[in-house]
Order: structure tokens, then C-alpha cells, then sequence
């Protein structure tokens, strides 16, 4: 159950970003240009950084519902999994598995990053406009995570995370929630009316 009473059984972050359109239309605006706009990335890695990001940091929530969105993007289903499980196995090429490991420790300890931390990324390949983007969507992943654990939201199930990651693919992070999408994110609506997402 979520810790607010107001919120139903299977609330997730609509709940809020419905509750708040005054910051969270211009979040999902962002979201969209981050996750889904022009980026060195493709937005398979990209959600493949956040579902990894936020797995490294005991995010269920996220890791769960967005490895769900790198595997609707052709990211090869379970490669989430397999890179938290052994990354020196995983099926992944040695940058990206560079730059996981970058995501990793911002994720998990963001006061030890340091020069040579940049400098791995770089010199396996990256451009500094893909670091930033990678640091970026860390550091939704890192919002979310306080988001989600401060309102006590569970994670879907693999199945249900399956079927929403197929809506967000083709709606984006916009168009998927209608009161954003119609331009009327100023208008408070009932926190009670949204389920999970993220």
C-alpha cells in the first residue's frame, strides 16, 4: 500500500505527476527530450542505462518498468538482467559496458566520481554529448528512485510492465498521460485517477 492514504492500492508516479502538473508537465516535456529526442544514445540504451541505474540502487519499481521500454526498443530481452547479474558475461559490447560502470558508481556513490572516471568513458569511445546524456538520465533514474520510495509504490509485474512499456514506446513520455498531452497541465486533477508508471 502506498503511505499516503488518499492514493489507491496500485498507485505508481501518475498518481503525483497528475496531483502537481505545474512541475510535472515540465518533466514529462523533459523526460520526452531525454529519453526519446536526438541523442548519441538510442533510446534502447537509454532506457537500458535508467532500468540499470536505478537496479544498482534498489529501485525495483524502475528497473522493472524500464527494462521493459529497452527491451520494447530492441534491446535483447533479460540483457538488463544479465549485466547486474555477471557484466563481464553479458552479451554487451566493452564500451557500453564502460559506461555502465560509470552509471553505476554515480548511481551508488556520486561523491567518489572523479577525472578518471570521465576520462574511461571517453576514451572508450563516447562523445562528451553521450556522457552527458548517460549522467542525465542517471540522475532521472535518481529522482524517481526518492520519488517512488517516499510514497511507497511497488513495482509491476513483469507482464503488466511488458504491456505499459508497449504504450510508452509509442506514445512517449507526453502523449501517455492525456492531461499533459492536451496542454492542460495546469489543471490539478484527482491524485486517486493514475496507476503505475514511471
Amino acid at each position: 500500500m502506498p503511505f499516503l492514504a488518499s492514493l489507491p492500492a496500485d498507485a505508481g508516479p501518475p498518481s503525483i505527476y497528475t496531483s502537481y502538473p505545474e512541475i510535472y508537465g515540465p518533466w514529462s516535456t523533459m523526460s520526452e527530450a531525454l529519453m526519446n529526442g536526438p541523442s548519441p544514445l538510442s533510446q534502447g540504451e537509454r532506457e537500458l542505462i535508467l532500468a540499470y541505474a536505478c537496479a544498482v540502487a534498489g529501485c525495483e519499481l524502475v528497473h522493472v518498468a524500464h527494462s521493459e521500454v529497452a527491451y520494447a526498443w530492441g534491446v535483447p530481452p533479460g540483457l538488463v538482467e544479465q549485466l547486474l547479474e555477471d557484466p563481464e558475461k553479458a552479451p554487451a559490447d566493452a564500451e557500453l559496458k564502460v559506461l555502465l560502470g560509470f552509471v553505476r558508481k554515480l548511481m551508488t556513490a556520486p561523491n567518489a566520481m572523479n577525472q578518471a572516471d570521465t576520462d574511461a568513458v571517453l576514451e572508450a569511445g563516447w562523445s562528451e554529448h553521450a556522457l552527458h546524456d548517460a549522467v542525465a538520465v542517471t540522475a532521472r533514474g535518481a529522482f524517481m528512485h526518492r520519488l517512488i520510495a517516499a510514497h511507497g509504490f511497488k513495482p509491476l509485474s513483469r507482464e503488466a510492465a511488458a504491456r505499459k512499456a508497449q504504450k510508452r514506446k509509442a506514445l512517449g513520455y507526453v502523449n501517455l498521460y492525456p492531461g499533459f498531452a492536451s496542454g492542460s497541465a495546469g489543471t490539478p486533477a484527482d491524485p486517486t485517477s493514475s496507476k503505475q508508471s514511471s
